[in-house]
This record gives C-alpha cells, structure tokens and sequence, in this order.
C-alpha cells in the first residue's frame, strides 16, 4: 500500500506545467461519473462514508441555484444534505437535511458548509463551518466570520446533537500573536490519532493550514503553534487520512503549485509537521473529465478546477475521491460533485 503514495517524476500533461513530482495517488486516479446532481441545487463538497448498514453515505453541501447568484448564496443559503447509495458509484438518492442554519442569534445563524464526516468511538462526527451574518453585511464582511462546528450522531441518518453549548469547536486564537488571530477558521478536516488525541485541521490566515488538537473528541481544541503549510499560493479544502503507517493532507491547489485546478498532497510522519514540498494529489479536470459537448458545458465558479476533495476509505485505504466543480459537462442548472476511483487498490 506504501507504493501507492510515493511520489514520482512524472511527465506534464499538454496544456499542464508540472512543477512538483506527482503522487502514484494522482496516477491512479481514473473519471467514473457526476456522484451527485440535483436540478435546482447547486451541489458542493461531498463527503462519503460506509454506514453500519453497508451503503455509503454522502455529506453535501448544497444551497439553491436561485434567486441569489453562485457566489453570494453559498455564503448565505447552504445547508448539509444527506444523500445514500448501494455502493461508491452511487447511484445516490437524497435521504434528508443533516443540519441547517439556526435563522438565529447563533454563530451558525447561516449556511453550514464544507461538510466532512468520520467514525470516530462509535460515534459519527461531522465537522463544519457556519457564520452569524450571511450577506445581511454585504461580501466583504462575511468571510472573517466563518467558524468550525461539530456535531454527533449514532447513525448518518441522525439525529444530530451539536457538541457543548452550541456545536462550535474552533475559533481564531485570542493571542494577538498567533497566526490565526483576527482571521478566519474555515473548512475542516478531523481525525483521531493512534496516539488517542484528536486533530482537527483547518485553513487559517494567508490560505494556509493549521491544526488543533484535543485529548477528547468534544474538545477543547489548542491550536498548534504555526501552520503546517508554508504555501504562497492559495490553497483550501483538506482532507486528512492516514494509511500505511503514514499520514496524508490532500488541498486543492488553486493557482498552481503544482498543477493549476488540480491537488497537492502533503505527507508526514506524525500528522502534525508535514514535509514542506508536496506531491501532485490529483490533476485538473481537463485530465479526467471525458470530452464534453462545448454546447452543454456550463461554467457556474473557477472554470477548469476540482474543489473540496474528500476520499472514501475502505479497509484503511482510499478508494474513492469525490470532488466538486464549478464547470458542468451536461448542460445541468447546477454545480455537481464528481467521482473518480483509486485503481490501484481494487
């Protein structure tokens, strides 16, 4: 299983500068179809798992595709769905909404987003992010509000108990000498460590990441010193995972480190301090998508990138990656969530 995450020189793609080696991940990586598309909704950020009962369940943000443009209802409107299916190719039917905004004097009044769910004793832990003003301030007020949330259940199909006293679990730190201070705290990872403590990863100040950690699932959680990342390009959306003795960071690799609309996979011994330079986690859609009709294609945010990746781990390893994706390849009314599949672990 090592061998899948080494990392290799590979050639570049047409149309791709390459500029770091790419992962056996990346390359294995092969297009199975749209997991998720729903008329009427735009559909971002699915985060799979294997229930007790054997299907797989996704957790997907979503929010209406009208009346409010793309990027002003995310911020407001979104909701975390909940959708089922047989197996990882789905297909996958919508269950029912996991958690809404509170419509209230609460931190999470608006849009809970940027789902991503684990089993973790016994539990199902789903992390978040929320915010108190939607756009009633405007754009540019709202990104420094966002927070991280968790909530547990003991099945995916609910119901829910947000943890302490309101289910948020991270803010920025207090310490005007920390990064994080003043800024933002948005789009979690989380796993528990062999070692027992729990880590919880976020995108901080500058775009880029951070972790806090716990000594019990419900926290409370200490931010680590600084961030892991040393990147200075934009990266977001990390999913943390851990196989073969070794633990993983796949980002989104927004302007190019790598490859522009593409992945960075990050490695580390511990889970903590992760090797500066990563490896190509995954490429641009142009290098797994099939051959769209340009009449059908629809370019609703970032054409020509893969956001919010999140992978569906089976029996330790990953066997699935499902990615979201401002560009649609049938005409549909709404962003949609793809699928690819690891072949080397079948």
């Amino acid at each position: 299983m090592a061998a899948l995450f080494q990392s290799m020189d590979a050639p570049a793609a047409e149309a791709e500068k390459v500029a770091l080696a790419e992962s056996d991940f990346s390359r294995s990586l092969e297009y199975v179809g749209i997991a998720v598309q729903e008329p009427g909704w735009h559909i971002w950020g699915c985060s799979p798992i294997v229930g007790d009962d054997g299907k797989v369940h996704l957790f997907v943000e979503r929010w209406p595709t009208k009346p409010r443009g793309f990027d002003e209802a995310w911020r407001h409107d979104s909701e975390i769905a909940h959708y089922v299916g047989d197996k990882p190719e789905g297909p996958f039917k919508f269950h029912d909404v996991a958690l809404k905004g509170t419509g209230t004097d609460t931190w999470d009044r608006f849009a809970p987003g940027n789902p991503s769910i684990q089993k973790v004793d016994g539990k199902y832990v789903l992390v978040y992010i929320g915010n108190p003003i939607g756009m009633t301030k405007g754009m540019g007020a709202h990104p420094q509000t966002q927070r991280i949330g968790m909530a547990l259940a003991d099945s995916p199909d609910g119901p829910w108990r947000k943890v302490g006293v309101d289910g948020k679990v991270l803010d920025p730190s207090p310490d005007p000498k920390h990064w994080t201070h003043g800024a933002q705290v948005v789009n979690p990872a989380f796993m528990k460590h062999p070692d027992g403590r729990y880590l919880l990863y976020y995108k901080g100040k500058g775009a880029r990441m951070g972790v806090a950690i716990a000594t019990s699932l419900q926290g409370p959680y200490v931010h680590e010193p600084t961030p892991f990342t040393k990147n200075d390009k934009t990266i977001e959306d990390g999913y943390a995972f851990a196989t073969g003795g070794k633990f993983y960071f796949l980002t989104t690799d927004n302007h190019g480190i790598g490859v522009r609309g593409g992945g960075l996979l990050w490695k580390s011994d511990d889970g903590i301090t992760f090797d500066p330079v990563p490896a190509i986690g995954f490429r641009s859609p142009a290098s797994y998508l099939p051959k769209a009709d340009p009449q059908q294609v629809r370019n609703y945010y970032a054409a020509g990138t893969f956001q919010r990746p999140q992978i569906l781990m089976q029996n330790g390893r990953p066997t699935h990656l499902y990615v979201a994706s401002g560009s649609v390849i049938n005409g549909g009314d709404g962003t949609v969530c793809y699928l690819l599949r690891c072949k080397q672990t079948e």
